[in-house]
């Protein structure tokens, strides 16, 4: 794989070589995957679910070259309709030779989607555009899970965001999913969630569909002396030193959450010639925040004053055990617990704020920091 310009990877998924530790994680992974369970990967937003789904799927293209890999994120989805779309157009097709037979068998199988195939000049593998309609949903669900099925081939399906589910106006969708994937033989699937209590309900609690139905894995942040070490391996190949107490003057700043720290390492590996110090750590973070202050103005823009003060609050604590209790509510000057309690609510619906056994939190380190120093 050739180099890049960075090595400190934002977005996407560029290899190996630019990906850090995960091993245990990744090897739990494969093996349930092997052993033909299906996975659950839940972690904040940011920890790195996206890039650690890829890097699986990486070592599965290596050692099962026959195999398919799909990933879809359904955090934009509404409906059942929606996410029959996402995931027909990111699998039919794919499972499929380019011949006119194989061209012809797929209008066959979906003739009630009215699809539109072309050939992706990259590829050569036909793409399929598809009319789902709204009365079809439950059906054309089971089309795409049956196509998947007749294929033959093995199959990988990363479903991201999966909790989105519970919020479909169509009910029993959870139980309509497990009814149909405990029938694919050839068919595994990780569900991966950032909200951590709807995952932890769909996947640990007795009175839903998927309890005890996959391994879940919960994603911690990268141990703080793997990250070091992964971070001078790549300022080495630019002549750049960062000493431990910088780093770990980086990693708090994070939260030792994996995109922030990739963030802040992304941006010092780009000043050229300058020393790695505490005072350039905060000019890269001044940087970032500076790029983000009109998205971070929108956001505000669309909340109420409750929910504002509420979120403002919460990101001066870092971290809130008790938003409803009278001490938080008194030193923050926030309005009655109930009105509160609803805010709260908005805020974690909007994924502004995340709830894990810790406490609360701003979900987005870098909007937490632009709050308190405003």
């Amino acid at each position: 794989m050739s180099t890049i310009n960075n090595p400190f990877i934002v977005y996407g998924y560029k290899g190996p070589a630019y990906f850090c530790n995960r091993k245990k994680e990744t090897d739990r992974i494969l093996a349930a995957l092997r052993g033909e369970r299906n996975v659950t990967l839940v972690a904040p937003r940011r920890m790195g679910k996206t890039g650690l789904i890829q890097h699986v799927f990486h070592h599965i293209g290596q050692q099962e070259p026959d195999a398919k890999c799909f990933y879809v994120d359904i955090y934009s989805t509404h409906s059942l309709e929606q996410l029959v779309r996402l995931l027909a157009e990111a699998i039919v097709g794919k499972l499929d030779t380019v011949s006119q037979s194989a061209l012809r068998s797929i209008q066959a199988f979906f003739s009630s989607w009215r699809p539109k195939i072309s050939i992706d000049q990259m590829s050569g593998l036909p793409t399929v555009t598809l009319d789902v309609q709204p009365t079809e949903g439950r059906e054309s669900l089971r089309q795409v899970f049956e196509y998947m099925r007749q294929s033959g081939r093995r199959c990988y399906v990363a479903i991201d965001e999966f909790q989105q589910i519970l919020n479909y106006l169509e009910t029993g969708v959870e139980a309509l999913i497990r009814s149909y994937i405990q029938f694919l033989p050839n068919v595994y699937f990780i569900f991966s969630g950032s909200q951590q209590h709807l995952m932890q309900q769909m996947f640990l609690s007795a009175n839903h569909p998927f309890f005890q139905s996959s391994m879940v894995v919960a994603l911690e942040g990268i141990d703080r002396e793997e990250y070091y070490a992964f971070a001078c391996q790549h300022f080495t190949t630019r002549g750049l030193v960062v000493n431990a107490d910088t780093f770990y003057y980086i990693y708090n700043i994070a939260g030792g959450i994996t995109w922030y720290v990739q963030a802040i390492l992304h941006g010092l590996y780009e000043r050229q010639g300058q020393t790695v110090c505490p005072t350039l750590v905060d000019e890269v973070v001044d940087d970032w925040l500076g790029e983000q202050t009109v998205a971070y103005q929108n956001y505000c823009a669309w909340l109420t004053a409750n929910q504002s003060a509420l979120l403002r609050a919460i990101a001066c604590e870092g971290e809130v055990k008790a938003p409803l209790s009278q001490a938080f509510l008194s030193s923050h000057h926030l309005p009655a617990a109930s009105s509160v309690k609803v805010a709260l609510r908005v805020l974690e619906d909007k994924m502004l704020v995340s709830h894990t056994p810790q406490g609360y939190s701003v979900s987005d380190r870098f909007f937490a920091l632009w709050l308190q120093r405003r």
